[in-house]
């Protein structure tokens, strides 16, 4: 097997083999870790790192396959072929171009993989790619009718109308002309809903409001039959309304995205392109007023992004080079030039539609157990009504279809225990709250990812929470650079840029953005590796260089002595650099969010139990204990010594909550029983992981969404207790011939407006 490494960078070349332009997504996309192609066919398969959006990686590994001249059946390309250059795209298969991502050829096949730690392929998940075909931008709501409610309320009025109308007007021929008038206006949507369930051959609850409603008529008791359709179509119309605000409420979070994009080619020239054609590495000009329309990094020019759609911050955010900017944000005032840093349909404003839109449709554990508990019943319930016809029928000598004032027919008791028993209510009793819950944690920035995060959050006894980027604001800046001896800032300044340039790290990337801002130039580097939990190593000019924590210079470079000098001052951490010559310190600041202490203590109060987990050294782990009063910290852990920690808990009988934003919290947010990430500027393999995702990086929000979580518990078990009782006391009674059907009708389809009701409290309410 041979392996060589290659530049993601591909300006100016006019075309690109197949294997480069799968190289160059791999880089461009976090979430992705290999690719591997056959020689001999159309075979290609991705390696990810746990939970990810399959679909859109798979179209986007498809992007890069168009973008290629050499798909065809022989994938005509270089680098799959034993040795040599590769014509199309001009990439020299030497062991000096090593930067971005690895090419294992091994046989007919070839594994295209990002450079990455050596743990990572551990928990990678293949999977092959089906056929795929281009899939537009998804917008916010653009497929759901929001307004669908508004028709089903004016039907359910006109039919509450015409009872009233009915029982009050003296004769009877009036009478039934309302009463027929209320039978089809109550009637209209549920007789749609019942004929498209039939075809799928399933019978539900609206099934059985309409036999009873067409058995109250052929019985002559129009009147408790229109007040049946009347409460039923009402129930029903809140039902939509609690779902249209819930979509409301997640479009109203973003503007309208932009369709086309300004795009800066080589020579300076501009062109109109459509947003669904920008690829990584595009660049474009964002004029004042105008929206970022993908993900992308300022290179030239100076301004400031208004994000309040996406983070909640409504001051504004300046930018200038080496700052990234998020799609669906707005340029205010400077114009300036962005290179992108993915596809429009892998921005933050598309993940965070996708997240809403999971969540929508994952149910809750409990929601589950009602879907399957409500069909099999309906069935039983229908049965059993048949069965109890034939007992009084029968059995009781009742008769059968006419009543009398003094006996009612075994029919209309048939009627009245199917009204009594349906489900209606116990249906409507958990999806009900948890789309409103869902809808609420939306409009302040809390994506639950489905129904199932919605109940587990409540049963959390411990909240494990990451430092960097969680407790602190992740916003690190270059506070100082030392040599040791001085005079060699420059060239430590310079490795530290050349290394952490491929790694996604807060630590990193405020390394970067400093060498970006200061225009530093980069070495070259070879032999890139990762070392989990402690740092880079690489080779430059055949010296080994490496940069991480003291303890790994020490161990790489025992030659060299460290100054034992540490920084003392709260907020700050440390890189150490060395090339084998000369060592170098740069020293990073970092503040704790203002309200952390505040939260974590609210937290307790709330009976949870906190555990910071971090690599920092202890010193700095107890200075934060000091500043935010945690239960407990466990300091310098390696990512699986964090994942070890909550595997430990969780066997010990604890429900474990883990909150992060980077990659190496990605396992722990997967293993704890929920995962929190900070979405805003959080990794994506943090985000895929994690359970709920906090869009606005506010740390408070955690509070809120154990809250709201405990809010929609409470809720949905005040439901239960509401459907299920009415059930049970009605059913009871209509047994025993003690209900009337009116009063059956009002008490089953009350219970049923109760719990919509009851609902749409955690839509309005405050926690």
């Amino acid at each position: 097997m041979t392996t060589q490494k290659h530049s993601p960078d591909t300006e100016g070349q006019p075309a690109r083999c197949l294997a480069r332009s799968i190289g160059d997504t791999l880089v461009g996309e976090p979430q992705l870790e290999a690719v591997t192609i056959s020689s001999e066919g159309p075979e290609i398969s991705i390696a990810t790192l746990g939970r990810t959006d399959s679909n859109q990686l798979e179209q986007r590994v498809a992007d890069s396959m168009a973008d290629s001249r050499t798909v065809s059946a022989d994938y005509d390309c270089a680098l799959l072929r034993p040795s040599g250059d590769c014509s199309s795209c001009k990439i020299p298969l030497r062991a000096e171009e090593q930067q971005g991502f690895t090419v294992h050829r091994d046989g007919i096949k070839t594994t295209i993989a990002r450079i990455t730690c050596p743990t990572s392929p551990r928990f990678w998940i293949w999977r092959k790619l089906p056929r795929i075909v281009p899939r537009a931008i998804e917008l916010p709501g653009e497929d759901d009718d929001l307004d669908e409610w508004k028709p089903q309320l004016a039907t359910a009025i006109v039919c509450g109308i015409a009872v009233i109308t009915g029982h009050l007007v003296p004769s009877a021929s009036l009478a039934l002309a309302c009463f027929i008038v209320a039978y089809l206006s109550g009637a209209w949507f549920a007789v749609e809903e019942v004929v498209e369930r039939l075809r799928e051959r399933v019978v539900d609850i609206h099934f059985l409001m309409l036999a009873v409603a067409t058995g109250s008529a052929a019985i002559g008791e129009w009147a408790e039959g229109a007040i049946l359709l009347f409460l039923f179509s009402l129930s029903g119309a809140l039902e939509h309304y609690a779902m249209g605000r819930t979509q409301k409420e997640i479009r109203s979070l973003f503007k309208s995205a932009p369709k086309t994009a300004t795009q800066i080619a080589d020579d300076d020239t501009e062109s109109e392109i459509a947003v669904e054609s920008i690829r990584a590495g595009t660049r474009l000009l964002i004029r004042p007023g105008d929206q970022f329309p993908v993900d992308a990094e300022v290179v030239q020019g100076e301004s400031a992004s208004d994000e309040s759609n996406l983070t909640g911050e409504s001051k504004p955010v300046d930018k200038r080079r080496g700052d990234s900017v998020m799609a669906g944000t707005m340029n205010l005032w400077g114009s300036v030039q962005v290179n992108a840093l993915r596809a429009a349909d892998e921005s933050s404003l598309q993940k965070i539609i996708r997240l809403i839109r999971q969540a929508q449709k994952m149910k809750a554990p409990s929601q589950r157990f009602t879907d399957k508990f409500g069909s099999g019943y309906t069935y039983l319930i229908i049965g059993l009504a048949l069965v109890m016809f034939f007992v009084w029928w029968l059995g009781f000598k009742l008769p059968a279809f006419t009543s009398t004032d003094e006996i009612s027919s075994a029919f209309y008791r048939t009627m009245t225990f199917l009204v009594v028993a349906s489900p209606c209510a116990l249906v409507l009793s958990i999806p009900s709250a948890v789309l409103a819950a869902i809808a609420w944690g939306a409009r302040r920035g809390i994506l639950f990812r489905g129904g199932a995060a919605v109940e587990q959050l409540a049963e959390t006894g411990i909240v494990a929470l990451d430092k960097t980027g969680t407790l602190t604001t992740g916003e690190l800046t270059v506070d100082r650079i030392e040599s040791f001896p001085p005079g060699n800032e420059k060239l430590i300044e310079q490795i530290a840029f050349s290394l952490e340039k491929l790694s996604d790290h807060p630590l990193a990337r405020a390394i970067t953005q400093h060498g970006k801002r200061n225009e530093i130039a980069s070495l070259k580097m070879s032999d890139f590796k990762s070392l989990t939990g402690m740092g880079i190593r690489a080779r430059m000019d055949n010296r080994t260089v490496v940069l991480g924590r003291r303890t790994l210079i020490e161990e790489v470079h025992s030659s060299i002595a460290c100054p034992e000098q540490e920084s003392d001052e709260p907020g700050m951490s440390e890189v150490w650099v060395s090339d084998g010559e000369s060592v170098g310190r740069i020293t990073l600041r970092d503040e704790i969010r203002p309200l952390a202490a505040s939260v974590i203590e609210q937290l307790r109060k709330e009976g949870l139990r906190t555990l910071v987990l971090t690599g920092d050294k202890k010193s700095t782990a107890e200075r934060l204990r000091k500043e935010v009063s945690v239960d407990e910290i466990r300091a310098e852990l390696s990512p699986e010594q964090k994942l070890e920690t909550i595997r430990m808990l969780t066997a010990a009988g604890e429900r474990v909550t883990m909150v992060g934003d980077g990659v190496n919290d990605a396992p722990s947010l997967a293993a704890a029983h929920v995962g929190i990430a900070m979405g805003s500027r959080g990794s994506d393999a943090a985000l895929e992981q994690a359970s709920v995702v906090l869009m606005y990086d506010r740390l408070e929000n955690v509070l809120a969404a154990f809250r709201l979580s405990r809010r929609a518990r409470a809720i949905i078990r005040q439901n239960l207790v509401i459907s299920l009782g009415t059930v049970v006391v009605l059913a009871v009674l209509a047994l025993g011939g003690a209900i009337p059907l009116s009063v059956g009708v009002l008490g089953h389809e009350g219970s049923t407006v109760i719990v919509v009701l009851n609902s749409l409290r955690l839509l309005f309410g405050r926690n």
